[in-house]
């Protein structure tokens, strides 16, 4: 068997030089709350098989405090990216497994979603928005204070604590999809997955969809995703039988299950209630687009969305702009 003090020396490097002894180093390890409530779920552990596991015992406590800091998949530190190692009993000794963390099953979770879901692409200057990059201009800040208040307060699917979704809406290039990835990144820190679409593309998708069996699977997604966003609904070209049978469906069991769906749009709510209403012969289907509306604007918080054009700057000036 391996000395104890082979073993100690092996973690001594973690502790300042010459400070504290090992005794002091061993003591910490097995009085560690992770280390008392597996000893005592499992009453078989020795005090030689604890003296042989030292280096596994401060492994788990070194990942475990890792997880309780952080905030990021990316920043991890542990052995393995996005798992933290978990006590388990071996034959003569303690091993630790790695087990994924809640950070590792989201974004596991968001990339089934996204080579299910093709539409999810937004530009990449979007998707990188963070509210520390916004320019909090009068014209935005009403849309800016909810969208933060939503990221600290929402609870998906809670029945005790509903809350409604945000409907953003204004002229073209004034940032309202880039508060919405914003509002996505946000969201994450706090281990809530969400998926953001754009809404033109995903409805070319659901067509296609008819042909390869994938239609029922994508809206499952669309339906259960904790936070849903659909980025400028209202330029889609819409048939009656998308309209009721998928945004309609969509929107319904969001409701029913407490999942709040956030939108941006080039329309106020009348607006997009006269583009739901268009039928593909020329017709208006008045009231089946009262339905599909009644989903969003009960549920939903308007903000209107105001502002230079971001977007046309960028463009003629060849620089990023802040937005």
């Amino acid at each position: 068997m391996e000395p104890i003090s082979k073993t100690l020396s092996n973690i001594r490097w973690k502790q300042p030089l010459g400070i504290p002894s090992l005794d002091v180093i061993r003591d910490n390890i097995l009085h560690h709350r992770l280390v008392v409530e597996f000893c005592e779920n499992h009453q078989d552990v020795t005090e030689e098989m604890l003296d042989r596991s030292l280096v596994k015992l401060d492994q788990a406590i070194l990942e475990h405090k890792n997880c309780q800091v952080c905030t990021e998949l990316q920043a991890c530190p542990n052995l393995v990216k996005g798992h933290q190692g978990k006590l388990t009993m071996a034959l003569s000794y303690i091993d630790i497994v790695h087990v994924p963390c809640a950070k590792w099953n989201q974004h596991q979770e968001q990339k089934r979603r996204e080579n299910l879901i093709k539409s999810h692409y937004i530009p990449k200057d979007v998707l990188a928005g963070s509210f520390q990059q916004f320019v909090q201009d009068p014209q935005r800040f009403e849309a800016f204070r909810a969208l933060m208040e939503f990221c600290l307060k929402v609870e998906p699917g809670s029945k005790d604590r509903k809350m409604k979704g945000i409907y953003l809406y204004g002229p073209l290039g004034v940032g309202k999809s880039y508060l919405l990835a914003a509002t996505a990144r946000k969201l994450s820190t706090r281990g809530i997955s969400s998926l953001m679409v754009y809404t033109p593309d995903f409805f070319r998708e659901v067509k296609e969809s008819l042909q390869d069996h994938s239609l029922q699977q994508k809206l499952e997604t669309l339906k259960k995703v904790p936070i849903l966003i659909l980025d400028d609904i209202g330029a889609e070209s819409l048939s009656p039988w998308a309209r009721d049978e998928v945004l309609g469906a969509i929107l319904q069991y969001r409701i029913s299950e407490n999942l709040p769906t956030l939108f941006s749009s080039n329309y106020d709510y009348s607006m997009l209630e006269e583009h739901l209403s268009h039928s593909a012969k020329g017709g208006m289907e008045t009231m089946k687009a009262k339905r599909i509306m009644e989903r969003i604007i009960h549920y939903t918080d308007a903000y209107f969305v105001s502002g230079i054009n971001r977007r046309m700057q960028q463009n003629e000036g060849g620089d990023v702009y802040e937005y």
